[in-house]
């Protein structure tokens, strides 16, 4: 993929000078991010900081609602795939991906796991979720509920309760809004009480 030289540094300006502003327009920024190429997108969506995280998840609350469609184009066959990369508010271990698949079946639902690398997922473990449209126009990512199948090459599906992930990923549901037509920006929620711990992702 081609890079285009300035993308992430232009992006990561214009975005902290409009919130020094008290106002982003998410609509225009989603179109320009929808205007790289994947590589860029991925490089500007990582040069976030958490703060712009934060800010950038408020400024998204019912500009467009996020489908399941969004996450898992409508012509991707059942079981195959979807990489989300992204980038979270922690200060460590902050670039993972989110990966989704669509059931065999008729569900409105998708299915996942966090692709965070072999050490984290045999530590913690992969933390599988069934993500599934809010009431709202978020799309809820629920750990509390595991798939009931997964693609073939994906690790073992495991409760959230067990190894370390009964700290990270026990009783959690993330919020995701949409920022563009590949970005979608998420805020934990844990036991119901909202976190603060944001991630920006973008679809390969």
């Amino acid at each position: 993929m081609a890079r285009q030289a300035g993308a992430a540094t232009k992006l990561e300006m214009d975005i902290d000078a409009e919130l020094r502003r008290g106002h982003i327009d998410v609509a225009r920024l989603g179109d320009w991010l929808d205007g790289l190429s994947a590589w860029d997108r991925l490089t500007a969506v990582r040069s976030l900081t958490g703060a712009a995280q934060a800010r950038l998840y408020e400024a998204a609350k019912s500009v467009r609602k996020l489908r399941l469609e969004d996450l898992v184009p409508a012509d991707v066959e059942p079981l195959r795939e979807v990489v989300h990369e992204g980038k979270n508010s922690l200060p460590a271990f902050s670039t993972f991906a989110k990966v989704f698949c669509r059931p065999k079946n008729d569900a409105q639902e998708l299915w996942g796991y966090n692709r965070s690398g072999a050490f984290v997922e045999r530590a913690v473990g992969p933390g599988y979720y069934v993500a599934y449209e809010g009431p709202g126009d978020e799309v809820l990512v629920d750990y509390t509920r595991l798939p009931k199948g997964k693609v073939s090459s994906w690790p073992e599906i495991i409760p959230n309760h067990e190894r370390l992930s009964r700290f990270v990923y026990a009783g959690m549901i993330d919020a995701l809004r949409a920022v563009s037509t590949h970005v979608s920006i998420g805020r934990a929620i844990k036991n119901g009480k909202t976190q603060d711990n944001w991630f920006v992702l973008t679809r390969q």
